[in-house]
């Protein structure tokens, strides 16, 4: 099938994922990137450059535009695109009024061409399937969100922040730019694709930082079958969360984490694929494959922000703390919850500078499936280890990472009995280490462990070969053995296939003075044949065998020291195969030990501290049908003695 040829507009900033992202259509045969259009020259892209898209469509016959600028260039530049005859693009939000999305939809029903919008989120298979996963009709939609977003997110680009700018419309708030997806995600649910299915809007439109946008927000939709949707999102917390969707049905309700294509019903989540937006685009243009987001699903979207582009501008927020980098509004997450939850506004719970009514007038909402009462308490739905009572740790699976960073689900914040963080994640000596977790820097040529990829004579190159970890489904566990989670996960290469599928079951329990983190999984090979797993010393980089479970301790840790039953320091105990190893501090102690498969310990501690059983040392693991492995962590508070060492070892049956 010949390549289809495509054009990025928009190539600084967000525009460069694109570029990649055609390049990587590229090098399966189903793309070529034929030129770039933007203001500024592009370097090191040897392809056309021109500043006129109309121009460089004609000159380079591109059958697909990609768009990815600025909000208020989106309809002249569709519409230029669209009559030039390429298909297109369009990132999101479309446009900035009803106005100019009636343009767009001119444009397309006249050249017979299509436009696909860039809500990525609808490109998951968890939108359709959530309804089902509920059982019952959707009745509401609450939406939480809550972000933390430094001072210089907002002097990103002239725009960033800004309602307008030099007297035309960009609309950079939290509800318009960064949480569009929920917004747009929330309607799908709903089923309100055009601009008629909207037909009140409530808005409470807030400012904390100095900037002439929203953002903290609440908007609450009555759409034209009666469905409320509750919309509450802040870029002000104190710490980052994956935002979901609240859907109330008559007796139950269901979540659904749209950064992570996960539906969670009673406590069980269940993971789906996505789809990539300009794959399917080029699918629509080869094959006649149905596009998942044409531009007249977004009508609905477009309602609403064209309602916010009218509205008054935001008031300013009072009770935000002042740090060096940001400001938060504490509590922020809580009153998210809270609102998705009982579908009400900031200003119905008392949000600090709240006006007490909504800015639109509308109709009071209905009472959802399962309100929280004003006195239970608000907590973010993430999945916590308990050892006991004890809230021990969080596990994870973040909606905002890089391919780069090979996502996985970790555990971060792991603490001690006594509050004591000892996990670090994303650090800056080397960004991809995440908590503890499983990460392995090659299988079969795909790198699951994040940044370089070492390369024999050349040294450490970073690849466009990352592979993630895609969760397909979690589960609680309870029982006499400790209290935990059983988690099914595909290993995915670059190219979307599945080379592995992973079980993996973690629990805490208690032990004593202590609590002890029992991690086990197995790996089934799906490729139909044998499985190689390297690490780079495997290709010549001496020590570097890293690569299985994988813990990362906080770095300024004082007073690091690592030992074994007979042997201390980290010179001595790299490598060795010691059945238990201690990581300890002044505030902490951490006690590994392998409780199936006895692979040899890779240890860093001067450089930074981490610890974790290597799979392929020196030479490739072949992995014929399927792998098993599991390591017990005993967390602790203060420095373990070597006599305390062993007591715990014995405790935990190891020699």
């Amino acid at each position: 099938m010949k390549p289809v040829r495509v054009v990025v507009a928009g190539i600084h900033g967000h525009g460069r994922n694109h570029v990649e992202n055609v390049r990587r259509l590229a090098a399966t045969g189903r793309a070529e990137l034929a030129g770039v259009c933007d203001t500024r020259p592009a370097d090191g892209l040897d392809v056309p450059w021109s500043a006129d898209l109309a121009s460089l469509i004609a000159g380079t016959g591109a059958e697909v535009a990609v768009i990815a600028t600025p909000i208020h260039t989106h309809a002249p530049l569709a519409v230029a695109a669209l009559r030039a005859g390429a298909h297109v693009l369009l990132e999101k939000p479309p446009t900035p009024s009803v106005e100019e999305f009636e343009q767009i939809s001119a444009a397309v029903a006249e050249t017979g061409l299509a436009c696909q919008v860039g809500f990525q989120s609808l490109g998951s298979a968890a939108v359709p399937a959530a309804a089902g996963l509920l059982g019952e009709p959707i009745r509401a939609v609450g939406v939480a969100g809550s972000w933390t977003r430094p001072f210089s997110y907002y002097t990103r680009a002239p725009w960033a922040g800004r309602r307008r700018l030099d007297g035309v419309d960009v609309m950079d708030g939290a509800l318009t730019n960064p949480f569009a997806h929920a917004v747009a995600t929330a309607l799908a649910v709903a089923g309100a694709d055009a601009v008629s299915s909207v037909e009140g809007i409530e808005l409470e439109l807030y400012r904390a930082n100095a900037i002439s946008s929203d953002d903290t927000s609440s908007a609450r939709l009555r759409l034209s079958d009666g469905t409320v949707i509750a919309i509450t999102v802040s870029l002000c917390g104190g710490r980052r969360t994956e935002p979901y969707l609240h859907l109330h049905g008559d007796t139950r309700s269901a979540l659904l984490f749209y950064t992570l294509d996960e539906v969670e019903v009673d406590g069980v989540r269940t993971g789906f694929d996505r789809t990539d937006l300009l794959s399917n685009l080029l699918a629509h243009v080869r094959e006649g494959e149905e596009l998942l987001v044409p531009l007249e699903r977004t009508g609905g979207f477009t309602r609403v922000l064209d309602e916010i582009r009218r509205a008054p501008d935001p008031l300013p927020a009072t009770g935000f703390r002042t740090e060096p980098s940001r400001l938060v509004l504490p509590g922020i997450e809580g009153l998210a919850v809270r609102a998705a939850a009982e579908l009400r506004t900031l200003s119905e719970l008392g949000f600090p500078g709240g006006t007490g009514s909504p800015a639109t007038a509308s109709t009071p909402p209905p009472a959802p499936a399962a309100p929280i009462t004003p006195e239970a308490p608000a907590v973010w739905p993430e999945s916590l280890l308990r050892a006991g009572s004890r809230e021990v740790a969080t596990y994870v699976r973040r909606g905002d990472l890089q391919a780069t960073d090979a996502p996985r689900p970790h555990l971060h914040p792991v603490r001690t009995l006594a509050g004591t963080v000892v996990t670090e994640t994303q650090p800056a000596d080397h960004v991809h280490h995440f908590g503890a977790g499983v990460a392995i820097s090659d299988v079969n040529g795909v790198n699951f462990w994040g940044g370089s990829t070492y390369v024999p004579g050349t040294g450490p190159v970073i690849l466009p070969n990352h592979g993630r970890q895609r969760r397909r489904s979690l589960r609680p566990v309870n029982g006499d053995g400790g209290d935990g989670f059983a988690e099914r996960l595909d290993w995915v290469g670059p190219d979307g296939t599945v080379l592995a599928v992973e079980e993996r079951t973690l629990l805490a329990r208690t032990v004593t003075g202590a609590w002890a983190l029992e991690f086990v999984f197995t790996l089934h090979n799906r490729t139909g044949e044998p499985l190689s797993i390297q690490s780079s010393a495997c290709k010549g980089r001496t020590g570097a065998g890293y690569g299985g479970f994988f813990w990362r301790a906080p770095k300024d840790s004082p007073g690091l020291d690592v030992f074994t039953a007979d042997a201390r320091g980290e010179r001595a105990v790299h490598g060795s195969r010691s059945p238990w190893l201690a990581l300890t501090c002044d505030d902490w102690s951490l006690l590994f030990a392998q409780t199936a498969g006895l692979d040899p310990w890779f240890v860093r501690v001067a450089e930074y501290p981490g610890v974790g059983p290597a799979l392929a040392w020196e030479v490739p693991l072949v992995v014929p049908e399927r792998l098993e492995r599991a390591i017990t962590v005993v967390v602790a508070d203060g420095r373990l003695t070597t006599e305390r060492a062993h007591a715990l070892a014995a405790e935990l049956a190891v020699p």
